[in-house]
């Protein structure tokens, strides 16, 4: 289905996203995505379009503006990405067509580590987070208040992140599962490896997104 391109008004800057809503939709992922990377990301796109046919909304937006992005070290500032995460967290509440869908976050990489931080701002309010290869070990402090379920995606051939999901792993105090992805590397890139990724990360927000619900 065809994203519908849109403007996210926050108090200081309007940040672009592409926010893609099926028919009865079965909740709603929020993207975050890693360092020097944006809305136009091939492999998140590639992740949207599984969920999307398994009737999940996404949105895919940029986390600075292209003014701040040209500044580098903006791209790593965590706290910042965080901030705007839970910023447009908050503009989605506010937004009446989708503000009763149950809610994800999709983080990539450093992305991994805002999400995680703005799940735990938000609490029980966040329904499930999915890492791809992420890097939530910069997210220890606040690992211990992260109430969403956690699934960590890792490549079986990126064995540094390995240990630093398995560190940040060992610190969360949530429902939780690690999976490690046989003969993939860091960004998936091998065939049928972004594929297992996407059906895993379908399959965690589908049990989730439906618990939630029930509880509705």
């Amino acid at each position: 289905m065809a994203a519908e391109e849109i403007n996210i008004t926050l108090k200081k800057t309007t940040l672009q996203g592409n926010l893609a809503i099926p028919k009865n939709p079965k909740g709603l992922v929020i993207f975050s995505h890693g360092s020097g990377s944006s809305r136009f990301s091939p492999r998140n796109n590639f992740v949207t379009d599984i969920l999307q046919s398994r009737r999940m909304g996404t949105l895919l937006f940029d986390l600075l503006t292209e003014q701040e992005d040209s500044l580098y070290q903006n791209r790593f500032d965590i706290h910042k990405l965080t901030a705007r995460l839970i910023q447009t967290t908050q503009w989605i509440h506010q937004s009446v067509s989708i503000s009763k869908l149950p809610l994800g976050y999709f983080g990539a990489s450093t992305g991994a580590a805002s999400a995680l931080r703005a799940a735990a701002f938000f609490g029980n309010s966040i329904n499930a987070v999915v890492s791809r290869g992420g890097r939530p070990d910069l997210a220890l402090d606040e690992l211990d208040q992260v109430k969403a379920p956690t699934l960590l995606l890792v490549g079986g051939l990126d064995t540094e992140v390995i240990w630093l999901n398995q560190k940040a792993y060992d610190r969360l105090d949530c429902p939780k599962k690690m999976e490690i992805v046989a003969g993939a590397s860091h960004l998936f890139e091998e065939p049928g490896k972004l594929e297992t990724v996407a059906e895993s990360a379908g399959d965690w927000f589908d049990t989730w997104f439906k618990k939630a619900k029930e509880h509705v």
